[in-house]
Order: structure tokens, then sequence, then C-alpha cells
């Protein structure tokens, strides 16, 4: 089987597809997210700076949905006439309808409801956090999550986010305990020192340049169960291939990265 691992597209197509593609995954993060990528480094200067964060506004909330909603469907349209194609949720454009719901009757605007898009497409399937077996394969789909890990890593001292990032980590160790063994496991977050270094070339801030981003929780399953592959993203400037035991780790990279791979 030949599947075309596509690394985060944030709005971004292939023009040219590799012929013959039997499966196409996605390793998250399809939308383009470039208002609210701005907006988020913006503020973590600003308070670096000792500045107070710009507020962002009911109208500049709706041109970032709008933003991501369009790209999203773009992205998996394109794709779903090549080929079955499975992806997971990175962190960007998750919110589910009942949620988006809840910061329209905040705001008091209207917005898309992306879940709503996504379930109108064929051959395009969401998985979240389960297993599929597709043409023989054991593949396990474990979207995005606050890891504990990179908070320690970046010297996060807020404690709210640290107390629910606790709780979505001890989550996915019992996700990825209940996975077993598989062939393929698609993960958002490369597994922690494994092509998950962050640099300054995709606008992260200084003091992150040099960390790792990736997961501790992710690189403990890979180093217990072995599977096949791990095909993730999350970190941009971490596109590359590399071994963890017999596991091959591949990280697709960003905006029109891709890999090939024949299983």
């Amino acid at each position: 089987m030949k599947i075309l691992v596509v690394g985060d597209p944030h709005g971004k197509i292939l023009k040219k597809i590799p012929k013959n593609i039997d499966l196409i995954l996605i390793t998250g993060d399809l939308g383009k997210t470039g208002l609210a990528r701005k907006m988020f480094f913006e503020n973590i200067k600003r308070k670096q700076k000792g500045l107070d964060e710009i507020e962002e506004t009911p109208g500049f909330i709706k041109k970032v949905w709008k933003e991501i909603y369009v790209s999203t469907i773009k992205v998996l349209r394109h794709f779903s006439k090549i080929a079955p194609v499975y992806f997971i949720l990175g962190n960007v454009g998750t919110n589910t309808d009942a949620e988006t719901k809840k910061e329209e009757e905040k705001l008091g605007i209207k917005l898309p409801r992306i879940r709503a898009g996504i379930n109108k497409i064929k051959n395009a399937h969401l998985v979240r956090n389960q297993v599929r077996t597709i043409n023989g394969l054991r593949i396990g789909f474990l979207e995005y999550f606050a890891d504990v890990g990179w908070f320690r890593e970046l010297g996060v001292k807020d404690a709210k986010r640290r107390s629910k990032s606790n709780k979505e980590t001890a989550k996915v160790r019992r996700i990825l305990r209940n996975f077993k063994k598989l062939d393929i496991l698609v993960s958002h977050q490369p597994p922690y020192g494994i092509l998950d270094k962050i640099s300054g070339a995709y606008g992260a801030p200084k003091n992150w340049w040099g960390k790792h981003a990736g997961s501790k929780v992710v690189l403990d399953y890979i180093k217990k169960s072995q599977p096949k592959y791990v095909f993730c993203g999350h970190i941009h400037e971490g596109k590359g291939k590399k071994k963890v035991g017999k596991t091959i780790v591949i990280n697709a990279g960003v905006s029109r990265d891709y890999f090939v791979v024949e299983v």
C-alpha cells in the first residue's frame, strides 16, 4: 500500500500529487492560521516586555474562524478526490459545533461550524483518539493534547493551564495503553527529543529556541510498543525521518511538505 503522509497543511495543498496513492494520512492543523498565529506571538512578545496583551475583538475572532474554516474545507476537498483521507485534529480548528455555539452566544456573532463542514465531505475521515483497521493495517490516531512536558520544558508557570495539561496527559496515557500494538501511529506531536526542536524559523520567541516540544508520553509508547511507523507534525522545523528502536518516526513537516511511504 502506498501512503501519502501530509504534514500540517495550514491551508496549503499539493499541486503535484505522486501517482497511485492508496491512502492519505494528515497529521493535523489543516486550516490556515496566519491571523491567529501573528496575534499569538505578538502577545508573547508584549508579555515579555511587561506590556498588556492585545485584546481579540469579536470582529477579529470571526475573521480567524473564517480563515481556518475556508482553508480546512479546501484542503479536505482537494485530497479526498485522490484517495481516502484520514486525519487528526491538531491545535488549530478543533472546536465542536456545541463549543462554537457557546462562543457565538458569548461574543454575539455568527461563526462557521467547522465540524459540520468536515462531515459533508465524502472520503474524508476525522478520527479522534481511536484505532482504525485500514487495508489490514492497525492505525492509531492521536489528536493534539496539552502535554505537561511542554509546559515544563518552556517554563510555563500558569497553574490553571498546567492543571488542565496534567489531566489531558493522563488521559492520553490511557488512550495509548488501549491502542496496544499498532502498525502506524498518527500523532500531532512528535515524541520528545525526536524531530521536535524549536528554532526561530517559524516565528517562535527566542527563549523557546533549542527547546524540545515533543511528547514524553508518545516517546514512552514508542519505546514500549514499537509500532512500525509514527507520522507526526506540529514542530514545523522538525521535518525529517529518524529511528527509535525498530520504529521509523517521520515528522512530515508543514504547508506542502509530504512523504510517500510504501507499507
